[in-house]
């Protein structure tokens, strides 16, 4: 491997001399392949298409420093290598040397074809690999559609997973329907749509209300078609169920049995301070305060900022864990790096904030990545998947026969606040939950309705 590695850069290195490029050039170029290749990490290069050299060229320009030559340069790294090193059939005819890179007073970026009277946004809509082909099937089919769409559910700063779930929705509905001109698609296709993920497809009522919800983004934002009353259709039935809660011995236990010291941290304040999963995994040093010891909890579910109490068992814990974001942070700003994400209001008003260690993520990943949007490279927060598999190994592990996972401890914050005396209010704004209503959903506990009644059964023994 180390052979055949040496070989591939070897090769591209001759490659760029041949293309003309000086020796002081050489190694910008090698860099921006390496970083394009990292932004496709789990595919094979020969794999790869025109629309993700579109799409990551886009993101790319969506940097607010890069100049026009970086670009022209970036450009034609990629050139070089699919063309002269992976020698792939569309890279001869795909348009790079009509190519170029503008922004305008918008703030909006595109990807200009030079020798056409034309701009074509190539943003790309970031989606999930299991997405990916009937997305693909339906940008290719109607690319302005997709293309508008990328510009207004990012002008609104929605979050990137919402981009990718209703930009899977609005595939499959294009798809379905079978069209083949935007101007075919009135609001009379909404409810066939709908009823047809019930009917034949059996989804869940979340999902369906998840499907609605794109495609009304789409009408209103994208076509610029009114949605008012649908009329009736048939809904998927949401199940009312009852939140899991663990007794305090079983959240002992649970806690206990998760190894990795940096989960047991989240852990406990899943359970300690009622958070969610993301809540958690997207915390950041300036928003733990150990005088007051609250944690602030940003743009929490329905964009609302709330305060939560900082468990004092975890304050030691936590501070180790920020000295630690520290160094790695100081580690990042010596190499260059040591940017973090943040929203573009917050990155427009304070355009130093990113380097700054008050914004680092408090749980932090092991390693940089770059972002699928924009294409700079960050050390983004912790995978939350990880997390979620380290309570589950615990459960497991302690032998819990309920189903648990990270929402059962928030569950049971609740449910044990509820116990110990705390006014439902007052559990209402720990949770964040909109109306009390929701709240009152753990009070089920308390009351245990049927659980004073004796078995017909104990009679007969």
């Amino acid at each position: 491997m180390d052979d055949a590695y040496l070989q591939f850069w070897n090769k591209y290195r001759l490659n760029t001399k041949a293309y003309g490029v000086s020796d002081a050039d050489h190694r910008l170029y090698i860099n921006h392949v390496q970083m394009f290749i990292t932004a496709h990490l789990g595919r094979r290069l020969k794999h790869l298409e025109a629309a993700d050299v579109f799409g990551y060229l886009a993101g790319i320009a969506g940097q607010r420093k890069l100049e026009a030559k970086q670009f022209e340069q970036l450009v034609e790294s990629l050139k070089i290598l699919f063309i002269e090193s992976i020698a792939a059939d569309w890279a001869f005819e795909f348009p790079w040397d009509t190519l170029s890179f503008s922004t305008d007073s918008s703030s909006e970026f595109t990807v200009e074809l030079k020798s056409q009277d034309k701009h074509v946004h190539l943003s790309g809509v970031q989606v999930s690999s299991s997405e990916r082909s009937v997305v693909e099937i339906a940008a290719g089919l109607f690319p302005a559609l997709f293309d508008r769409f990328v510009v207004e559910i990012r002008m609104r700063q929605y979050s990137i997973r919402t981009e990718q779930a209703y930009a899977g929705w609005i595939a499959r509905f294009l798809v379905f329907h079978k069209f083949k001109l935007d101007s075919e698609i009135n609001v009379s296709h909404i409810v066939p749509f709908l009823e047809y993920l019930v009917v034949k497809r059996n989804v869940a009522a979340s999902t369906q209300s998840l499907a609605l919800n794109a495609l009304v983004f789409m009408y209103r934002h994208v076509l610029k078609i009114n949605v008012e009353d649908l009329g009736g259709f048939k809904r998927s039935k949401k199940p009312k169920r009852l939140p899991v809660v663990l007794s305090r011995s079983e959240i002992k236990y649970l806690l206990k049995g998760v190894n990795h010291k940096t989960h047991r941290i989240m852990a406990g304040l899943l359970y300690g301070a009622g958070m969610r999963l993301m809540e958690c995994v997207r915390l950041r040093v300036c928003d733990v305060d150990f005088e007051y010891q609250t944690i602030l909890i940003r743009e929490g579910k329905g964009k609302k900022d709330r305060i939560v109490p900082l468990p004092q068992c975890l304050i030691e814990p936590l501070k180790n864990q920020i000295d630690k974001v520290k160094k790695i942070h100081s580690e990042d700003l010596k190499i260059g790096l040591g940017e973090v994400f943040l929203p573009n209001a917050l990155a427009k008003k304070y355009p130093n904030a990113a380097k700054e260690l008050r914004w680092q993520y408090v749980f932090q990943a092991s390693r940089h990545s770059v972002d699928p949007r924009t294409g700079i490279v960050r050390r983004h927060h912790i995978y939350e998947n990880n997390l979620q598999k380290s309570i589950k190994k615990s459960a497991d592990k302690t032998g819990l026969s309920k189903k648990v996972n990270c929402h059962a401890l928030r569950h049971s914050f609740a449910t044990h606040l509820l116990e110990s005396g705390s006014d439902i209010r007052t559990v209402q704004e720990l949770l964040g939950h909109a109306d009390v209503s929701t709240t009152m959903i753990y009070t089920h506990v308390l009351n245990k309705p049927g659980v004073s009644v004796s078995s017909p059964l104990d009679s007969l023994v």
